[in-house]
């Protein structure tokens, strides 16, 4: 599934996003306003302003309202690529490297919470006292995922953990994005329920796929090394299905009493489960959320936002990147 097919009913309004997040460092100092030519420059494919648009533009919502959502969700979630480049150590991002490897630990954290700053002013900007505080709530969940996971999740083998770590490191903001777009629409609460639905099936989709390839992908084009989560500690999906299938597995074994710190030994590990059906199996799970999210758009009129929505939905189990 090719990204063209999603993007094109709303290719010029992401450049009013882009436009509306590079306004955002106009009168800051010039440095912040380097790191955040940096920061757009690193690319993406702006999926999450992308669902928003979509939804938004299929239910009748205001433009306006729209691209100052998408700009606002955009930098939140730049934000917080920030803060965890800087907490993981992560020397590059999508091939380039993070700022972070270009700053001091001080300024890279003051980067990310002035992002964090302007994300909350533009969702302000909607006018909307409930999206604000969906806004909030949002920002809420994906910190205290942070937080959860460095002090309580490394070398844990637990499906709830994992469900509950991606849903506030990533679906949290799918979900949210997609609910506000229908919330400022004049749509009925069965359809902005079915929107968050939508945006949750898919960001968890999104996030077992980003793990699927953190062991499958091509190195450079993920931008990071294989199995980087696992020699950090974290246990994510192809892993789980891996140490149910091999429990008596030495590293396996070894992941909740610290051996997660060992790299020959996790390296090992990462060999093994590459080797194994774990990341097929994690990807059919994944296929059950897209499939769950498909689900929600049956009952919606056809048209070319919701085509593209549907398309949406699969390139995130199919990309490679």
């Amino acid at each position: 599934m090719n990204a063209v097919t999603f993007l094109s009913p709303v290719t010029e309004e992401i450049k009013l996003v882009e436009e509306r997040m590079r306004a955002q460092a106009d009168e800051s100092h010039p440095d912040l306003r380097a790191a955040l030519e940096h920061l757009l420059a690193a690319g993406g494919k702006r999926i999450r302003p992308t669902l928003g648009l979509l939804v938004g533009n299929m239910l009748g919502a205001p433009l306006e309202k729209l691209v100052t959502l998408g700009a606002a969700v955009e930098l939140l979630h730049t934000a917080t690529l920030v803060h965890d480049d800087l907490i993981d150590g992560s020397l590059l991002r999508r091939g380039m490297a993070t700022l972070n490897a270009r700053w001091s630990p001080p300024a890279t954290v003051l980067t990310g919470d002035y992002l964090f700053a302007r994300a909350a002013k533009l969702a302000a900007e909607t006018d909307h006292l409930p999206l604000m505080k969906l806004f909030s709530e949002t920002l809420a969940t994906i910190v205290n995922g942070e937080l959860t996971q460095m002090f309580t999740s490394r070398g844990l083998i637990s499906r709830d953990n994992y469900y509950k770590r991606i849903y506030a490191k990533t679906a949290s903001l799918f979900e949210m994005t997609s609910r506000s777009a229908a919330m400022v629409s004049p749509a009925s609460e069965e359809t902005i329920e079915a929107m968050r639905d939508f945006g949750y099936q898919i960001g968890v989709a999104f996030q077992i796929v980003d793990d699927i390839l953190d062991f499958t992908g091509d190195q450079n084009a993920v931008g990071k090394p294989l199995g980087s989560d696992l020699l950090n500690g974290l246990v994510t999906l192809p892993a789980i299905y891996y140490a149910e299938a091999n429990p008596n597995d030495v590293d396996v074994a070894s992941l909740p009493n610290g051996g997660w710190t060992n790299n020959d030994n996790m390296t090992r590990l990462v060999d093994n489960i590459r080797a194994s059906d774990a990341a097929r199996k994690a990807m059919l799970e994944a296929e059950q959320h897209v499939d769950r999210a498909l689900v929600r758009l049956e009952a919606l009129e056809s048209c070319a936002e919701s085509e593209a929505l549907e398309n949406l939905a699969k390139y995130i189990v199919d990309r490679k990147v």
